[in-house]
């Protein structure tokens, strides 16, 4: 059997250092935000031929312009999806007018305009979406843990997940300011949809540990050591998450590679979630249980 949770303090150490830095990069740094936070354009034309240009080639077209967080996204029906941070007619014009040079007949289905204030409720929506997604874990894993009678109650064991998810969080978020300042990858709504994929892949992962931790004391009836307990249940349940994990893993690196630039970064927000977040099940919210353990028995 392996012995995880007693070399915890090891691991409390290497979260410690990844949540640090991943703050100071965000205090620092900042994200680079996209159009659905700053404001912009969105617009969606149609191609005419049978043949439309490839993404490359509307970029190419479309490089003289010099828009800022310029995204083009394939849609069904030979259609296009333009987001650039501009919010006027001349600029609109011209973007029209040079896709007219790659097809004289494209149809311009829509454009629409996302305002300062709009940006604005967007971003408070985000985070309130994050912050109550949090708060419900919390509740339910309380709620779903209350018979666990012991010294560490259910509400530890939601504190220890609610813990283990903000670090999911804080180190994915610190990844994208990375690759914000170096790569010019901006963030946007289906950021947030990705953090609460993450928020849900990691603390199904959590849970089916603290499950086998629950089965496992209540077995023991308390005659075995909590620490020796909860190290059990991870060895127990180790085989499963890695195995889980992995074939998630697998299929995320798929769409990261195959999926195309408009879902590439989606992907690469889940896939740094879902190892961080079944790394954390194991090595964090477990481990917190031991500790609060050790305190109150101390």
């Amino acid at each position: 059997m392996l012995q995880i949770i007693q070399k915890r303090k090891y691991f409390y150490w290497l979260s410690l250092i990844l949540t640090v830095a991943s703050l100071v990069l965000i205090a620092f740094w900042g994200l680079r935000l996209g159009i659905d936070f700053k404001g912009g354009t969105l617009m969606e034309v149609r191609f005419s031929i049978d043949s439309p240009p490839s993404v490359t080639m509307i970029e190419s077209q479309l490089s003289s312009l010099n828009l800022k967080s310029f995204t083009v996204q394939p849609t069904d029906n030979k259609g296009i999806l333009l987001r650039y941070l501009a919010s006027d007619e001349t600029t609109n014009e011209k973007v029209l007018s040079a896709l007219r040079s790659l097809d004289d007949g494209i149809i311009q289905l829509r454009t629409d305009f996302i305002g300062a204030s709009v940006s604005s409720q967007i971003k408070k929506q985000a985070l309130s979406g994050t912050i109550l997604a949090v708060i419900g874990i919390a509740f339910y894993i309380a709620w779903s843990f209350r018979r666990v009678s012991g010294i560490v109650t259910s509400w530890e064991y939601g504190f220890g997940a609610v813990i283990a998810l903000m670090h999911d969080i804080l180190i994915v978020t610190g990844l994208f300011v990375i690759l914000g300042r170096y790569y010019g990858v901006e963030i946007g709504v289906p950021f947030v949809a990705a953090l609460l994929t993450i928020l849900g892949y990691s603390v199904n992962d959590t849970i089916v540990v603290y499950d086998r931790v629950r089965e496992n004391l209540l077995r023991s009836r308390q005659k075995e050591d909590f620490e020796l307990v909860v190290n059990r249940s991870i060895n127990e349940t180790l085989g499963r998450s890695i195995n889980t994990s992995l074939t998630v893993f697998i299929t995320l690196l798929a769409i990261v590679v195959f999926g195309g630039e408009s879902i590439r970064y989606f992907g690469v927000a889940l896939l740094a979630g879902v190892v961080f977040g079944t790394y954390s099940s194991i090595y964090v919210a477990s481990a917190l249980l031991v500790t609060r353990y050790k305190m109150k028995t101390n």
